[in-house]
């Protein structure tokens, strides 16, 4: 049997990045993003954010791609968001979405991170996180990573 190992960490906006994912709320959406990741065969190590984005760590199964999997949940998520009543103001994710191959060396420290978001966004906004995790993994900043 094939062992494979692919590690991702994956951030997605809320459309125009606003704060839509009320915080008394997050926890439903990020137990429907995990059984997404379940269903398609993923695992997930964590999920966390703020109102406006989610940061996950996934390890990617050889069977699906990063592109399938980034699809399903951005579409299954945002349809049940909708329906559920939760998120009133939510009207979908961004366009895009950034994902970063992490080495297996460097789980602890990106589950950790992730644990910290609401701390860490009391001091960084995300345009500036996101640029410098781009940058660090060697992709030029465009706007277009937080639409």
């Amino acid at each position: 049997m094939s062992k494979v190992v692919s590690l991702h960490h994956i951030v997605i906006n809320t459309k125009d990045r606003k704060m839509t994912i009320a915080a008394e709320h997050c926890e439903d959406m990020y137990r429907f993003i995990t059984s997404i990741v379940k269903r398609n065969k993923c695992v997930l190590y964590r999920i966390g954010g703020i109102e406006n984005h989610i940061h996950m760590l996934v390890d990617l199964s050889p069977t699906v791609t990063l592109s399938h999997l980034m699809w399903d949940i951005k579409r299954s998520s945002s349809d049940w968001a909708k329906q559920s009543g939760l998120f009133p103001d939510f009207v979908g994710w961004g366009k895009e979405y950034a994902a970063f191959s992490v080495s297996t060396s460097h789980k602890d420290a990106i589950v950790a991170y992730i644990m910290g978001q609401r701390e860490h966004h009391h001091k960084v906004v995300i345009k500036d996180e996101i640029k410098r995790i781009a940058e660090r993994n060697g992709i030029e900043w465009t706007e277009m990573m937080l639409t």
